[in-house]
C-alpha cells in the first residue's frame, strides 16, 4: 500500500469538495503546499468529442493573455530571404536544404518548428523525426505560415499548440504557481473562452464534460461547468 507523504496529506485536507467557479478554484489552487520550485499551473478539460473522428478534433494553438512564464527555443524552415528576420524575431536557427539536413543529422535543440508554406515540400521529409516528438510544422497549429517572423516572436514568448488526446482529454498550461491570482483567473478564462470557440460542429450533447485545475504536484481542483 503507497503511504501519502505529510504534503500530501495536509494538501487533501486543504482540498475543496466538489466543482468551484474558477476564482475559488485559483484561490485554493494557491493555498496548497508545494515543493521549493515554480510548479506550472495546468488545465484539463473532457469534451464530449469522439476523438475517432476527424471531424470531431479539437486542436489550435494559444496565446495567453498573461503570458505562461517560459520561453522556447524556435527554429524557421525558410526561403534564404527571411532568414535575417527569423532570427531577428529570435529563433536559434533558420534556413532552408541546410537546416532540414541538419535536423536529419540529429540535431533536436529546439522546442518549436516553424515553417512557411513553400517549405513544406522539404519539411515533409522530416515526418518521422519530428512527428513522434510533436514537432512537425501544422497550418492547425499555426506553425505553418507565410508570417514566419511573427510565428516565431510568438512561439518564443510561449504561445502554446493543444491537440486534444485519444481520450477526449486537452491539457494546456496557463501560467506559473507564482504569477498572481488574478493572472491565472485571466488566462483560464481566456483558454475555457478559446475552447468553447473552436467546439466542433460536429460534436453532439454536453461538448465540456469536466475542466480540473491543477499545479505540478498539487491535487486538482474541478471548475463549475
Amino acid at each position: 500500500m503507497t503511504t501519502k507523504s505529510k504534503r500530501a496529506k495536509a494538501n487533501a485536507e486543504l482540498a475543496p469538495s466538489g466543482p468551484q467557479s474558477i476564482p475559488d478554484a485559483v484561490k485554493a489552487l494557491k493555498t496548497f503546499k508545494g515543493p521549493r520550485f515554480d510548479q506550472s499551473v495546468e488545465v484539463c478539460v473532457h469534451l464530449g468529442i469522439d476523438p475517432r473522428q476527424a471531424n470531431q478534433q479539437v486542436r489550435g494553438s494559444i496565446a495567453m493573455p498573461k503570458g505562461v512564464g517560459k520561453t522556447a527555443r524556435v527554429i524557421c524552415f525558410c526561403q534564404t530571404d527571411k532568414v535575417e528576420a527569423a532570427k531577428a524575431a529570435g529563433a536559434v536557427e533558420a534556413g532552408g536544404e541546410e537546416l532540414v539536413a541538419k535536423v536529419q543529422g540529429g540535431w533536436m535543440d529546439f522546442d518549436v518548428a516553424i515553417a512557411s508554406p513553400d517549405m513544406m515540400r522539404l519539411v515533409g521529409k522530416l515526418g518521422r523525426t519530428l512527428g513522434p516528438k510533436g514537432l512537425m510544422p501544422s497550418p492547425k497549429a499555426g506553425t505553418v505560415t507565410t508570417d514566419t517572423a511573427t510565428a516565431v516572436t510568438e512561439y518564443g514568448a510561449g504561445k502554446l499548440e493543444y491537440r486534444n488526446d485519444s481520450g477526449g482529454n486537452v491539457h494546456c498550461v496557463i501560467g506559473r504557481m507564482s504569477f498572481p491570482e488574478a493572472d491565472l483567473i485571466e488566462n483560464l478564462e481566456y483558454f475555457m473562452a478559446v475552447i468553447d470557440k473552436v467546439k466542433p460542429a460536429s460534436a453532439k450533447g454536453h461538448y465540456v464534460k469536466k475542466c480540473v485545475v491543477s499545479g505540478t504536484m498539487t491535487p486538482g481542483v474541478e471548475i463549475a461547468i
